[in-house]
């Protein structure tokens, strides 16, 4: 394994991650990899195979250049112009951590969750 680029997209993969806002967590569930595995990438201890370093730049939004800290002269063409992405109020960790661990339910656990959240909002609204 070459360190010096494990350190180097380890590096830079975690200044993204955190200028967005995500937790390991978070891009680790994204990509299809453990979050331990991600952590281990972050740090420098581990390269991904190339599906996972694609997907890495997807999720992150970020060229590969930039992720394997070559020059601007490796950068592709500009992409055509995107969509600007308007971020929400289930773009905040807590909800997403609470969507991946909904997704992890059977159907009767979820059904039971909604009943949960159901009593929650009624003891709300009560005076």
């Amino acid at each position: 394994m070459d360190t010096e680029l494990a350190g180097i997209l380890g590096a830079a993969a975690r200044t993204v991650r955190v200028k967005l806002g995500l937790t390991q967590a978070d891009v680790a569930d994204r990509i299809g990899m453990a979050s331990e595995v991600y952590g281990r990438l972050e740090r420098g201890h581990m390269l991904p195979s190339v599906q996972n370093l694609r997907r890495l730049c997807v999720v992150l939004n970020i060229p590969p250049h930039d992720l394997l800290g070559l020059g601007e002269e490796f950068a592709a063409p500009p992409p055509k112009e995107k969509p600007r992405v308007v971020r929400t109020e289930e773009d905040v960790p807590e909800m997403r951590r609470l969507m991946r661990n909904l997704r992890r339910l059977t159907p009767v656990q979820l059904k039971l969750m909604n009943l949960v959240a159901s009593a929650m909002q009624q003891q709300k609204k009560k005076p």
